[in-house]
């Protein structure tokens, strides 16, 4: 068997999936996390855009969350995570870019500078939780019964939600029960509260403070 080494950050979503993946695989693997802020060296000489996660394999390196998640499925034993028709497979990895997307705003909604773009990035959030709200079916998961690659990929986005709501009522679930109910059972798997650490608020809470943004006023 292959030994798997994830190189890792405390707060980063994209790390978060592959930790999912790997747990609900069942798969041992070694964690090591770092200071982005403070890249050590020998991060630097094996990852080629400076980002986490990396994935070590028997000494080779994998870089890019999707591409980590998706050599983890191929290669890995345990449940499978995607479905076996291929437009499922495929359309499963369209709503992975989507969850993509949705971090996406979510760093445009925090570091934004003023009330204005802040609501441009609130609506824009709230407007793909709607797309979500009509794609789901009566779960518990994205895809019903079976837990999935898309799964992975929306709890670490819906765990920010877990630290935005103790700051500011934002309505972004207002009008999505489905969604709602989705982020309760994410948030109750035990490989998406695994793939942080038990300090993950309060890291997060400092973390946003410090951007200097509007939602960091807002934060008592």
């Amino acid at each position: 068997m292959s030994t798997l080494h994830l190189v890792s950050h405390h707060l980063c979503p994209y790390v978060q999936r592959a930790v999912i993946v790997l747990t609900e695989k069942g798969v041992p693997f070694e964690r090591t996390t770092i200071d982005l802020a403070d890249k050590p060296d020998w991060f630097k000489a094996l990852s080629p855009l400076g980002k986490v996660p990396l994935l070590e394999v028997d000494g080779d390196v994998l870089f890019e969350s999707a591409v980590i998640c998706e050599y983890l499925e191929e290669t890995q034993p345990g449940p499978r995570l995607h479905p076996v028709a291929p437009f499922a497979r495929a359309r499963h990895r369209a709503w992975m870019e989507f969850g993509s997307a949705i971090l996406n705003d979510i760093a445009g909604f925090y570091t934004a500078p003023d009330a204005t773009a802040f609501e441009a990035k609130r609506t824009a959030i709230a407007g793909k939780f709607a797309w979500l709200e009509r794609s789901l079916g009566d779960g518990p998961w994205f895809a019903g019964e079976a837990f999935s690659m898309v799964d992975a990929v929306f709890g670490p986005v819906f765990r920010y939600f877990d630290v935005f709501d103790t700051i500011a009522d934002l309505g972004a679930f207002a009008e999505t029960p489905k969604v709602r109910a989705w982020r309760a059972a994410l948030a109750e798997r035990p490989s998406v509260q695994g793939a942080v650490a038990a300090d993950y608020p309060q890291r997060l809470l400092t973390f946003l403070k410090a951007r200097q943004s509007h939602l960091s006023t807002l934060i008592g």
